[in-house]
């Protein structure tokens, strides 16, 4: 009988062992990757600051100046009787007008007139503004009222004037002092021209 030979499966068995072996070496070299640890989980509580924020101080608002003074101080028996005869004090009075308001709300003082005739009301006021005030109150009556050069000269006198479908208010600047004039009769700049001549006169004689 022919003999077989068994050079082949034995070659081929030989291989394989190797290859099993060049396997289990490499594995044997690979090092293990490093332990990381346990994570940690991030914080959901709110980071606190070691320093307080400073908070900036409110600018506290200017109070009134009160002027208290006579309305026979500000226009006399003579200046209202040279203005118009029919006029007088009028009783009971209380500010109505828009300026003559502003001039209560800045502590200053409030007059009325009443013509004795005609039932016709002139409110007239003066104040004394602090400073940031006197200067919003300027703005305001440039923006809303027209310049009046006959009231005085600028800028020691800034005069200003408006008509409305409830009559006119003249407005006057002068030193410290804030001159208002309203009446439904007046239309024009020049209708309360003499009413405030007479009260800038009367209040730089007693300055």
């Amino acid at each position: 009988m022919p003999r077989h030979s068994r050079l082949p499966r034995l070659r081929s068995t030989g291989l394989a062992l190797v290859v099993v072996a060049s396997a289990f070496a490499l594995t044997g070299c690979t090092e293990p990757a490093p332990d990381a640890g346990p994570s940690t989980p991030a914080s959901d509580a709110p980071v606190e600051s070691d320093g307080a924020v400073a908070t900036p101080e409110p600018t506290p608002a200017e109070k009134p100046v009160p002027f208290e003074v006579d309305c026979d101080a500000l226009l006399s028996a003579d200046d209202l009787y040279a203005y118009n005869p029919n006029y007088g004090q009028a009783p009971d009075f209380e500010p109505a007008a828009a300026g003559v308001v502003g001039v209560a709300d800045e502590a200053g003082t409030t007059c009325g007139l009443l013509n004795q005739t005609s039932g016709t009301l002139i409110e007239f006021g003066v104040a004394t503004p602090p400073p940031g005030a006197l200067e919003s109150r300027k703005n305001a009556a440039a923006l809303g009222s027209k310049p009046v050069p006959t009231y005085g000269t600028p800028p020691e006198i800034e005069g200003y004037f408006a008509a409305t479908s409830e009559g006119g208010e003249a407005q006057v600047f002068t030193g410290e002092y804030w001159v208002v004039v309203s009446s439904t009769d007046f239309i024009e700049p020049g209708d309360p021209q003499a009413i405030v001549a007479a009260i800038v006169a009367n209040l730089s004689e007693a300055s």
